[in-house]
């Protein structure tokens, strides 16, 4: 799969003869990932979501226009496998402090494209070169509880690509084998309150890092498009 990239977002990386997890996961994730954005939110679509353990959160993400966003899912190979690279959020921030989360956020006025955003925040948090990352597919959108309708990219990185990261935004980096995150055994579903009422979300405990809420909802997508049962 060769996707558009947007002009000055960097070249795509040298094809390199794969071989084993590395060869396994570029072909499914070409036979299996969108090869274009999903397409704006209107009143007949079903982005994935919440409301896929709440069906009622999709009545209240509904009931204001959609904010846009965009998360870069990086999968980067190591001698060992495939890994995926999460950050955990500044403790500091107003929104999700403390949480983990794929690089991303909103879409400027001025990002030509979903992917031209994800490569944008991936540079600004932790200091990822757009021209490190070769674009692979998108995932469905995911509409938050919060009214986020984020388009995943996913992405394979250089594995040698610096990263450097901005403190006011990101903690730590860290890697998660993509063995693990396609364990469906891995999988939970957990629940707190949220605004009055108990929520259930999925989530991906590891070691001591909880992936949860949109980020493990974006994982288990991938999960669904990668498994080798799923009909395409």
């Amino acid at each position: 799969m060769t996707l558009r990239t947007d002009p000055g977002a960097g070249p795509a990386l040298p094809r390199r003869e794969p071989a084993g997890p590395l060869a396994s996961f570029l072909a499914l994730a070409e036979a299996r990932l969108r090869r274009e954005p999903p397409g704006p939110l209107d009143p007949t679509s079903n982005p994935r979501g919440d409301h896929d353990l709440e069906p009622d959160v999709l009545e209240a993400a509904l009931s204001r226009p959609p904010r846009l966003a965009a998360v870069l899912v990086p999968v980067v190979a190591r001698e060992r496998g495939v890994n995926v690279l999460f950050t955990l959020r500044a403790a500091h921030l107003r929104d999700h402090s403390g949480q983990v989360a794929f690089p991303g956020g909103k879409i400027d006025p001025a990002d030509p494209s979903p992917l031209a955003a994800a490569l944008r925040e991936a540079h600004e948090e932790v200091g990822l070169p757009p021209e490190a990352v070769r674009p692979l597919g998108y995932l469905d959108a995911y509409l938050s509880g919060t009214g986020f309708l984020v388009t995943p990219v996913v992405g394979l990185v250089a594995p040698d690509a610096p990263l450097r990261l901005n403190p006011a935004e990101v903690a730590e980096a860290f890697e998660v084998p993509l063995d693990f995150l396609m364990d469906v055994a891995n999988h939970a579903q957990h629940s707190r309150e949220w605004r009055g009422r108990q929520r259930r979300y999925y989530a991906i405990p590891f070691g001591e890092r909880y992936i949860w809420g949109v980020t493990a909802g974006i994982v288990r997508n991938l999960y669904d498009h990668l498994r080798d049962d799923t009909p395409r």
